[in-house]
């Protein structure tokens, strides 16, 4: 073989790429590159130089690299010898959140601190207003990093401080940790009262850091206190949600708010101290100032009305009444509660919070009547506020239903005496139940969203969990008719999973039919399916036996699979109806896994009828039968 002296320049360039990639990750800082890789660089063409330097690796080219690295002089190199582009995007990783985004060399460099890179960068032209994939500008971001310095040279370079992120978050918000940093803005006529997407200011996110300095200079320069933002919490609302309380006193000292309004204050501070810090001492002294207040100005106190959820405690209104439950510490986290419903709402994000947190602490110390009130109090508002699309509502629900599962399970194992009643479970899967259609009518609207076609899918599991938990509970023949009639409804519905398109029926006969890990209960919960009681129960209320999923699966056919084999399950599936021959859309029967299945002893010959031989026949040898046979057997003829 004749060597031609040929040179591979693909492989040369490859190579020159991997080595100058390298360099660039592992160079100590200040360091240049090597002799010997500027040789072979500057030996390539330059258009062949600029080809090199814009490849990737791990989705970064080497000038992001060296950016992110602070080395000014490899960055002056790539840039003015081989021709680097200024704005080819790389993926930086957050240190804080590890989480990814695609920058800008300008804005990693900001990011990273390095004030040289980002004057070389701003000199050879870069974008200083460019932005990221969340639209964040360099030097929105340089705030979040308190880089006052790189702050300040981009803002000489031109970079507009006004621009928000797609958040709405601007400079002077994500400035609010540093002091210097916001007087640096200020100066240069940054937007005081820019909100961002949530209707907050930098005010409220200074409140919520506990900023005092910072509230203060904001406040000096014109910030409004009464903006409120999405749950409508102004400044006072938000100090005393976040405990804040050396900015609650200048608050009040410096705006002039009414007496109920400031002995409002009081009273919703104390319930942060009570609830988040577990101090009852300062909680009783708010709590005294409050009454105090209202008493020397002569204002009343319009209460909640007694309810179950709250064991039908009524608020305090004065002191005396205040020091009659002082020492009764679960009656004092029962009035933090209905203060909270008082001044903050039942849609506010917090009172639903502190529902589920205060259910918890009942649920960990065996108190499981006390959670079921507040916890579906929970659920009716995160329903009332939102649909069971939502995180929250799902999340609300799997802990309402991992409670009644738990308290069947010590029920059934004599740790307890009580079980879950049958009116809480009937209302919460009445709840869930009549949201089904209007949930099913908003995942027909396009686009959909992946995370609301999860929860949607984690409610139909909820759905079939709520009725076991129904038929392992005491209950009455006239409650039992009610959930028949209630889930004729449903079965009517024929709600269908997003994944899988798994009807009830499907769901029940599956073993994957599992809630999820959830933090405030054990995790060590039972796992009741595939359930015989639900698949019968289920067939009663008429559900279809023979219902497919988006694999043409039957309930029979899941049920039969070796995984997830139950005989019980199998056998009501079977007389029921259920057929043995009926085809997936693979070509595969419940026939062939219940034969190849060395658990089933069911006889398949005593469910297998000379009708469904003969359309196995027609099926198999594609003999022409539509419009041959009565309609109602084409459908027949169809399945196998």
């Amino acid at each position: 073989m004749w060597i031609t002296g040929k040179v591979d320049h693909t492989s040369q360039k490859e190579q020159i790429f991997t080595d100058l990639y390298n360099e660039c990750k592992n160079i100590a800082p200040g360091a240049r590159l090597s002799y010997m890789l500027r040789t072979r660089l500057e030996r390539l063409q330059r258009e062949d130089r600029r080809e090199v330097v814009t490849r990737t690796r791990d989705g970064c080219a080497p000038l992001f690299v060296a950016c992110k690295r602070g080395n000014v002089e490899v960055v002056e190199y790539l840039i003015s010898t081989c021709s680097a582009d200024v704005e080819q995007r790389g993926l930086y990783e957050v240190p804080d959140d590890r989480s990814i985004h695609n920058v800008t060399p300008l804005w990693c460099a900001s990011v990273a601190g390095r004030l040289a890179v980002v004057k070389c960068l701003v000199q050879h032209g870069a974008d200083v207003n460019s932005v990221s994939d969340t639209g964040s500008t360099p030097v929105r971001s340089a705030c979040f990093m308190t880089h006052l310095d790189i702050v300040t040279y981009l803002v000489e370079n031109g970079a507009d401080i006004s621009k928000p992120n797609y958040n709405g978050g601007t400079c002077l918000i994500n400035s609010v940790q540093s002091v210097k940093l916001c007087e640096y803005l200020l100066m240069h006529r940054a937007d005081v009262n820019a909100q961002d997407i949530q209707n907050k200011t930098a005010l409220h996110y200074a409140i919520q850091e506990h900023r005092f300095e910072t509230t203060r200079l904001l406040l000096e320069a014109g910030a409004d206190p009464h903006l409120t933002s999405r749950y409508r919490d102004d400044a006072l609302q938000t100090a005393c949600i976040k405990g804040a309380f050396q900015i609650f006193e200048y608050l009040i000292e410096k705006v002039s708010y009414p007496p109920n309004r400031v002995a409002d204050g009081y009273e919703l501070l104390g319930t942060t101290f009570l609830d988040e810090h577990h101090d009852i001492q300062a909680a009783l002294q708010y709590w005294r100032r409050a009454a105090t207040i209202r008493a020397a100005a002569g204002v009343s106190k319009v209460v909640l009305p007694a309810r179950s959820n709250y064991q039908n405690a009524i608020e305090f209104r004065t002191v005396e009444e205040l020091e009659a439950v002082a020492t009764d510490l679960n009656s004092l986290r029962t009035q933090s509660l209905l203060i909270c419903e008082r001044i903050l709402g039942t849609a506010h994000k917090d009172m639903i919070f502190r529902l589920m947190y205060r259910g918890a602490a009942y649920a960990d110390s065996l108190q499981y009547q006390n959670c079921i009130d507040l916890w579906l109090y929970a659920l009716e508002l995160r329903i009332r506020r939102d649909t069971l699309l939502f995180n929250e509502t799902c999340f609300t629900a799997q802990a309402l239903v991992r409670l009644y599962l738990d308290m069947i399970d010590k029920h059934s194992s004599g740790v307890m005496q009580d079980t879950v009643a049958f009116r809480d479970a009937y209302r919460t899967l009445r709840l869930l139940i009549d949201q089904l259609p209007s949930c099913m009518e908003l995942l027909r609207l396009q686009p959909v969203h992946k995370r609301h076609q999860s929860n949607f899918d984690h409610m139909l599991k909820v759905v079939t969990h709520m009725l076991f938990v129904l038929l392992h509970i005491p209950h009455a023949e006239e409650q039992r008719e009610e959930a028949v009639t209630m889930v004729k409804g449903v079965v009517r519905l024929d709600p269908r999973t997003c994944q899988g398109g798994h009807s009830l029926l499907h769901l029940a006969a599956m073993k994957t039919n599992v809630l999820n890990n959830h933090a405030l209960l054990e995790d060590d919960h039972m796992t009741p399916f595939p359930s015989v009681a639900v698949v019968s129960f289920l067939l009663e209320c008429g559900a279809p036996v023979n219902a497919t999923n988006d694999k043409g699966s039957s309930p029979l056919f899941m049920a039969s699979q070796d995984l997830l084999f139950k005989q019980e399950i199998v056998e009501v599936l079977l007389k029921a109806g259920g057929h043995v021959d009926q085809v997936t859309a693979s070509g595969d029967r419940p026939s062939k896994n219940l034969r190849l299945n060395p658990k089933c002893h069911i006889s398949i010959l005593n469910y297998t009828s000379l009708k469904c031989l003969a359309a196995r026949v027609i099926q198999k040898h594609r003999i022409p039968y539509a419009g041959e046979v009565p309609k109602h057997l084409e459908a027949f003829v169809k399945m196998h």
